[in-house]
């Protein structure tokens, strides 16, 4: 297997929980800053998968794909830190992964 061939795909879901907040308003206040921070600081991509129509909880998604394992793996312990510690909200890691593609086999 050829270093050249492989692509690193990372992963991280996370369930972000507000038991205190009481309407989709004010949640998406404290969401969609992070959200939007996350896409400009990082070279990944975001998305709200769940909880959207909850007032109190939601789950984001974020992906990033790289050809160097290492750089995937940073990206995805940056991005944690940065869900921790720039919202009011609670975090629980749902997955933080790293997949590895062939794309020789794939062709």
């Amino acid at each position: 297997m050829s270093k050249a061939n492989l692509i690193y795909i990372g992963l991280y879901i996370a369930d972000l929980a507000m038991p205190w907040v009481e309407s989709l308003k004010e949640k998406r206040s404290l969401i969609l800053p992070v959200t939007e921070k996350l896409k400009s600081r990082f070279p990944v991509s975001v998305a709200r998968l769940d909880g959207l129509n909850a007032h109190d909880w939601e789950r984001i998604g974020v992906t990033v794909i790289s050809h160097d394992a290492v750089w995937t793996e940073g990206i995805l312990s940056r991005v944690h830190d940065f869900v921790v510690s720039h919202g009011s909200y609670e975090v629980r890691v749902l997955e933080q992964t790293v997949e590895i593609w062939d794309l020789q086999e794939a062709s």
